[in-house]
């Protein structure tokens, strides 16, 4: 090797060395010192070990106004590039702070944008991790175009691939609406936070005094907003999250979902089942025991677990293939369809859909949330949505009844009136108009108002109508219930169905888009 060789050779190897020291060691420092990873620690801890490749190392900003050409800003504040995640592909952008607080500016876009074009045209799952200062304010215009370049891609990818956000810094302004427009959120506690005006723009227009943390904080989002999906205790747990899902998604929409053997036997009674409803109608009981009971291992990925918590969703396995579980929970509102509840399954329903993933819902549900604040919130617009999806999903879909189907929440829950291609009951099944003693209260208002002891003819009524209606077999009469089953056997007959539909084809009308009641 002659010696100008070896001077551009030792010249590459001193270029990425410089690059990959970021904004250097006391801004790193400082990272470490707030409990934070870099954007290089963050890559290397999502991908299996020596399999990223990084992509436009070399780019730099094109700024010049405000002495911007004077200032170095390595790989331009992101890096991007591929590898693998357990050994399936994945493209990834991760934003360094330590580099002019991983502010974005026209080139880093164009780094952001062009991995997106790659895993769209690829077919695989883009992970983006966020933790900047937003819009580079020096290029102007520039960086506000950059940012709808990047909500484009979003919106082109959407139901193509999987795309998936970890709030790890600081996310304000225009930058929070990538995330939104991804399928999945990942926010760290005491570390990031997501807002589009921040405290002092608040204390200023407003007056109100509220923290980074109590406005747009990890938990304020997975409470009360439902922006976030998951609320992790540090960088590397949001990571460890971020590998656990994509190994239940497919790689894009044209693929099944990974099959992986749990070496759980799928038909395997489940005897502890038949002592899981309680008594009484009105006891409560954990959904999540019954969900865990059913799934291979009882291994259950629960999205959204601390927000509308009268609603389940979540991810797990049922003879090694991904399953999508939609379910009431008794234990939160009794388990009743409300419109954080509705809009939190019609989102997870939808995404099920796009990426071929098998749904059971499990239903116990008494009704709708009543009152002046559901209804002038829209829950009849928002419950429409639930409908809507379930009725527009084409991918195999179970429903079992555990205890309570009443009225229109026993339609929203994926009837079978809504396209659920095999409906299970247990014997405890409640399928009616409403529950015995609203109905006995309609049905026979006046006979119990005339009666002498009109607590006794109306406890009389009530037993009258349970015994008529409060039971599967009317439904199943009607060949609405497919079948009555024990409930010790519902991992069997579940494994059975999804193995008979795996392979389910079902066409809609041809039509651009339908208008979702949003």
């Amino acid at each position: 090797m002659d010696k100008t060789t070896r001077q551009k050779l030792d010249e590459l190897l001193e270029r990425k060395d410089h690059i990959r020291q970021m904004g250097g060691a006391k801004a790193i420092d400082k990272q470490h010192a707030k409990g934070k990873l870099t954007a290089r620690e963050r890559i290397e801890a999502l991908f299996d070990p020596g399999t990223f490749r990084e992509i436009d190392a070399f780019v730099r900003h094109r700024g010049t106004f405000f002495g911007m050409d004077k200032v170095e800003i390595p790989a331009d504040g992101v890096i991007t590039g591929h590898g693998l995640v357990d050994g399936r592909p994945v493209f990834a952008y991760a934003q360094d702070f330590t580099a002019r607080a991983g502010s974005l500016g026209e080139m880093h876009a164009k780094k952001i944008c062009k991995v997106q074009d790659l895993a769209l045209k690829a077919g695989v799952p883009i992970v983006g991790m966020n933790d900047s200062g937003g819009a580079r304010i020096q290029e102007g215009v520039d960086a506000l175009a950059g940012y709808g370049q990047i909500f484009f891609r979003n919106s082109a990818a959407s139901g193509v691939i999987p795309q998936l956000s970890a709030i790890m810094g600081p996310t304000a302004g225009g930058a929070v609406y990538s995330p939104a427009m991804t399928d999945w959120i990942f926010m760290v506690k005491n570390s990031s936070y997501m807002f589009i005006t921040g405290p002092k723009v608040i204390k200023a227009v407003t007056g109100e005094d509220v923290t980074s943390e109590e406005l747009g904080g990890a938990m304020a989002h997975n409470t009360k907003s439902g922006v976030a999906h998951f609320a992790c205790e540090d960088d590397q747990d949001a990571i460890a999250q971020i590998r656990t899902l994509l190994g239940y998604l497919p790689s894009n929409n044209l693929e099944d979902p990974p099959v992986v053997d749990l070496g759980d036997d799928p038909h395997r009674e489940v005897p502890e089942l038949d002592e899981m409803i309680p008594d009484r109608s009105k006891q409560t009981y954990d959904m999540k025991k019954v969900i865990r009971a059913i799934l291979d291992h009882g291994e259950f990925f629960e999205p959204h677990r601390y927000y509308a918590k009268n609603m389940i969703i979540g991810f797990g396995r049922l003879a090694g293939r991904t399953i999508g579980i939609i379910a009431n929970q008794p234990m939160a509102l009794a388990g009743v369809l409300d419109i954080n509840a509705s809009d939190k399954a019609t989102r997870f329903i939808r995404f099920c859909d796009a990426f071929n993933i098998p749904m059971l819902t499990i239903a116990d549900v008494p009704g709708y949330m009543p009152g002046r604040q559901q209804e002038w919130g829209g829950i009849i617009r928002h419950g429409a949505k639930l409908l809507w999806c379930y009725s527009e999903a084409t991918v195999p879909k179970l429903l079992l009844i555990t205890r309570k189907a009443y009225g229109g929440s026993y339609l929203a829950m994926c009837s079978q009136h809504l396209g659920a291609d095999m409906t299970f009951a247990w014997p405890t099944a409640e399928i009616a108009v409403m529950g015995a003693e609203g109905a006995a209260n309609v049905i026979h208002r006046k006979e119990i108002d005339a009666a002498d002891d009109s607590v006794a003819k109306r406890a009389e009524k009530v037993a009258e109508y349970e015994e008529l209606f409060s039971n599967p077999y009317v439904a199943a009469s009607r060949g609405y219930v497919d079948d009555v089953i024990l409930p010790r056997e519902t991992r069997i007959r579940l494994a059975d169905a999804l193995e008979v539909l795996m392979h389910k084809r079902e066409a809609r009308p041809a039509k651009k888009h339908g208008n979702i009641p949003m």
